[in-house]
């Protein structure tokens, strides 16, 4: 039987949120008044087969009764490797190169050899349609029953897995794509319309996302399809990347949401514990096997709309995350030059680090576990072995090609990674306009503790904060969310025309609609808050600013854009360019679960030991962190040792344990 760790909670329905990561899979399982953590090994190939054997290892008795909330990197995969649907595009005739024209921006302005991403649609599965409506509605082109069939023999020719459609001025007026979609749903194909996934302006953003839907759809069709077949009966959500969950009967439609699904569990639960303890500003450090993801916390969740995914734009709002290629999988190697790299490439959980028994290249983990900084006594509870010996012959032939001792190495694979992680900390800090040391940093993920309090060191940063269950947070992040929907409606209102009178119209308009829909698809509408923002900017700008739906939306605007730029034109004419309506249920009101006392008796860890500072090796006490109480103090230098993450205290920070057992450190 493993080792699981009881948690306090208090909640009426049984949830259960999975986070499948690139290493490790996660669950958090929260009841009335008892929650269990647990982390198994991911399994690349079958990422199914690792749940399966978490929940048969957690839950025995089964998952009857149990919500479950996944997170998943399936469709991300599938995009990054391209192994989407084969998707075919119909727009109107005269915009067929729009996805490959795209935007004039430049992110490499000076760079001549500019690679493009491998593209997810070839050109030749893109058609025409011989209709057009203009802006008002009207029908400058008909579309006829000749055009829809032709169309319809094109399709049948190219025999696509899922098929986009993208009309020209949909978004205000969708009638040819819906008349059009109507005719081809005898194909049976999975059919993504603009005017639903993406009903906004801007028709290369518009186009970018309905084909990403229709790329990803399927995957994700598929992946929960074999959930059924392989768990049934099971309640399953899937997360989406703002933080709310779908029903998985709808997820499969909406495959372009769940790009980010597993990072943003962490920040949602990294929020919530963040208004429990009364801390506002966070930094949000979330370091797992494969990657590094950091976000900031200023007051509330952050969103954008301006993700983009290898090029791509998203166009739906996601959690404003950013991720780099710094995890404890990542592997060093020498360049070219002759100089210490380490990631973006990671040895994932197979063949994993060195240190795993089957890995040969060396990861920042093999470095931690060189330097005494991971005791192989409590990894994974014991479950999972870890062969020190192996790390150190890997890392003393990689050392020999720098002509260093592998210590040295070790330090040096850590000191780069840091260097990745700060980098991107700064990235959504200094470079927006925020003070990172008016933050706190939190840091979860089961590899954050340990490189954490070297960043707060770099960044000046006075205190950091450690959740209770710091290695599993985004899957406690996603026990904790609650559903949501958006819906979206085109303004396009200036001048006289752009009053609260005429947005409160359209907000009671787009509500009744969004209501409307979801009773349709089955969800109990009641108790749903909805809340609503505006995409404003000056008459003649490109890019908007977003505020939210109320009265004083006007001086709401200037005074973001006077924060933003340092200045603002009250006089000027403001243009409203669209309406969005969040529909949220009410969030599980369980508190962040803290460590209860000891489970079951288990083998003694040491007191204390020998580990590698920056400065040299040093004998530090070691505390097994279920052992902490409230209220309970000391200083660093030490090791806190837990199943699923280890933090390293390094001299000069003091820590204090909380309520709930969560780690406030300071300087």
């Amino acid at each position: 039987m493993p080792t699981l760790h009881l948690l306090t909670a208090h909640l009426i329905i049984m949830r259960l949120g999975i986070d499948s990561g690139g290493t490790f899979t996660d669950f958090v399982f929260l009841g009335e008044g008892e929650g269990w953590v647990h982390k198994v090994p991911s399994t690349p190939g079958d990422p199914l087969q690792s749940i399966l054997t978490g929940v048969e290892e957690m839950r025995p008795q089964g998952l009857k009764g149990v919500e479950v909330v996944h997170g998943t990197t399936r469709g991300t995969n599938a995009f990054l490797e391209r192994k989407g649907a084969r998707v075919a595009l119909l727009t109107t005739a005269g915009f067929e190169d729009i996805l490959y024209i795209g935007r004039q921006t430049r992110p490499e302005l000076f760079n001549l050899m500019v690679e493009k991403p491998p593209e997810i649609l070839p050109r030749e599965r893109v058609l025409g349609v011989q209709e057009r409506l203009g802006a008002d509605g009207g029908a400058l082109l008909p579309l006829t029953p000749e055009e829809i069939s032709r169309v319809k023999g094109w399709v049948r020719d190219q025999a696509p897995e899922a098929l986009a459609l993208c009309l020209l001025h949909a978004y205000a007026h969708p009638r040819h794509e819906e008349r059009l979609a109507a005719a081809l749903a005898d194909l049976g194909l999975p059919l993504s319309l603009s005017s639903r996934i993406l009903p906004e302006i801007r028709e290369y953003e518009r186009t970018a996302a309905t084909v990403l839907n229709a790329y990803l759809g399927p995957v994700i069709q598929q992946y929960l399809a074999d959930w059924s077949r392989r768990l049934p009966g099971v309640s399953l959500f899937i997360q989406q990347s703002h933080g709310g969950f779908l029903p998985a009967s709808q997820a499969g439609a909406w495959g372009l949401q769940t790009i980010l699904s597993g990072p943003a569990g962490g920040v949602y639960g990294a929020w919530r514990l963040g208004q429990e303890l009364g801390l506002a500003n966070l930094l949000t450090l979330d370091m797992g096997g494969t990657s590094t993801d950091v976000a900031l916390l200023a007051g509330e969740i952050p969103f954008t709309r301006e993700y983009l995914l290898e090029g791509y734009p998203l166009g739906i709002p996601v959690m404003d995350i950013h991720t780099v290629g710094a995890g404890g999988g990542s592997i060093a190697f020498q360049d070219r030059g002759g100089a210490l790299r380490v990631g973006p490439k990671s040895a994932g959980a197979d063949p994993g680090p060195v240190c795993y028994g089957r890995g040969e290249e060396v990861t920042v983990t093999d470095a931690h576990l060189f330097l005494g900084r991971l005791r192989p006594e409590n990894f994974l509870g014991g479950r999972m072995p870890l062969y020190p010996e192996a790390a150190a012959r890997a890392l003393t032939r990689l050392g020999s090609v720098f002509g260093v001792a592998p210590a040295e190495l070790a330090l040096g694979i850590i000191r780069v990674a840091n260097s990745h992680m700060a980098k991107a900390l700064r990235a959504v800090s200094l470079e927006r306009g925020f003070d990172p040391r008016d933050f706190t940093l939190c840091c979860f993920g089961g590899a954050a503790g340990l490189q954490v309090c070297d960043l707060a060191l770099e960044l000046d940063l006075r205190r950091i904060l450690v959740p209770a269950q710091a290695g599993v947070l985004s899957a406690l992040g996603m026990a904790l969310a609650g559903f949501r929907r958006d819906w979206t409606r085109t303004l396009l209102l200036s001048g006289p025309q752009l009053t609260w009178a005429r947005l409160e119209q359209e907000f009671r308009s787009l509500k009744e609609q969004g209501l409307a829909e979801m009773g349709q698809e089955g969800w109990p509408v009641e108790g749903l808050t909805v809340s609503g923002e505006l995409e404003l900017r000056y008459r003649g700008q490109s890019d908007t600013l977003t505020v939210p739906c109320r009265p004083d939306f006007l001086s709401t605007f200037h005074g973001r854009h006077r924060h933003l730029y340092g200045h603002d034109f009250p006089h000027r004419e403001v243009e409203a360019l669209s309406l969005r309506l969040n529909f949220l249920a009410p969030a599980s009101p369980a508190a962040s679960p803290g460590i209860a006392s000891p489970a079951a008796a288990r083998s003694s860890l040491p007191r204390q030991g020998t580990v590698w500072l920056p400065e040299g090796p040093v004998t530090l006490p070691f505390y097994e962190r279920r052992e902490l109480q409230p209220g309970e103090a000391f200083s660093g230098p030490a090791l806190v040792l837990e199943d699923y993450a280890t933090l390293l205290i390094l001299p000069g920070f003091r820590v204090e344990v909380r309520p709930q057992g969560h780690l406030l450190l300071s300087r």
